[in-house]
């Protein structure tokens, strides 16, 4: 099971009250809310081992290289050469590293790559597994990796924890009528106004469904928009046309990586040993970690 960290506790600070606090005031609300996630989808789905891919830079400069707009509206702060800040609510800021110190004293696997987002490293580990993958996510983008011949499903979150969606290759198809190695084409062309990505002017998801159905890869589509004697019609030709530098870079972008250098970790879920519920015992009386932490290490494997 690889989990989309930043997607899940997004979810978890905005689906649990900020009244849920530490002893000593503080927000943990994020923090108790993702140990339930965990809990819920351990419990639910009986995964042997288990991954919390992290952003080691949510916004690649290698992306923004090609598209200047890719996430831009989410820049709290630029930092020239480093990792710019993202717009986040600050009670949330102050989570995260709890988040972190949580799931390593559990023993939790937790796997970043610099310069690259938590979806390259799920689509890194996701491509090299040698059993049935769960990606846990909320976001679409991650829907190119569905694969029923190598088990490869992505566990949706975005209708909420009681409402999850499993995606296998039919249900790509019957939601947007694209293949999942088709989708990456389909949201390039598409666009994403949540990642600053444009897309085609005048070509939404049912026209960009239509075509891929007709053509099979956004290559051949191009081809066929550039091809006078073709039979796509001229409106269409000519928005193609207009978005000739979008499109030159679109793919690289939305592409996730799928061949990252990463480390091998031993991702195996088990209980905790002795010192280490020594530190969970700490660090649940110092935070007020209650029910959420109890519930994570009940659904845990012997």
């Amino acid at each position: 099971m690889l989990l989309d960290s930043a997607s899940l506790y997004f979810r978890a600070f905005y689906g649990v009250p900020d009244t849920v606090r530490s002893p000593e005031g503080e927000p943990v609300n994020a923090v108790r809310g993702f140990l339930d996630i965990i809990a819920r989808l351990v419990a639910d789905y009986g995964p042997e081992s288990l991954v919390a891919c992290w952003d080691d830079d949510w916004r690649p400069r290698w992306r923004v290289d090609l598209i200047p707009s890719y996430k831009a509206h989410r820049v709290a702060r630029e930092v020239p050469g480093g990792v710019d800040v993202e717009e986040t609510p600050e009670a949330l800021v102050q989570q995260v590293p709890v988040i972190r110190e949580v799931l390593g004293a559990l023993g939790l696997a937790i796997v970043g790559a610099p310069q690259h987002e938590a979806d390259d490293v799920i689509g890194t580990l996701a491509s090299r597994g040698d059993g049935p993958v769960d990606v846990v996510t909320g976001d679409r983008d991650l829907f190119q990796l569905v694969d029923d011949a190598h088990d490869v499903r992505v566990i949706y979150t975005a209708r909420g924890m009681s409402n999850l969606e499993v995606l296998t290759d039919g249900v790509v198809e019957g939601k947007y009528g694209v293949r999942p190695d088709q989708y990456a084409d389909f949201a390039a062309m598409r666009g994403d106004t949540s990642d600053g990505l444009p897309g085609v002017a005048g070509v939404g998801e049912k026209t960009a469904a239509a075509l891929l159905a007709e053509y099979g890869s956004l290559d051949a589509i191009r081809a066929a928009a550039a091809d006078d004697s073709s039979a796509m019609k001229p409106a269409v030709r000519a928005r193609f046309a207009a978005a000739t530098d979008y499109l030159d870079v679109a793919p690289r972008v939305v592409e996730v990586v799928r061949d990252l250098d990463l480390p091998r970790v031993d991702a195996r879920l088990r209980r905790p040993d002795a010192a280490q519920r020594d530190a969970l015992d700490a660090l649940a009386a110092r935070w007020g970690l209650g029910g959420s932490l109890d519930r994570l290490l009940a659904a845990l494997p012997d």
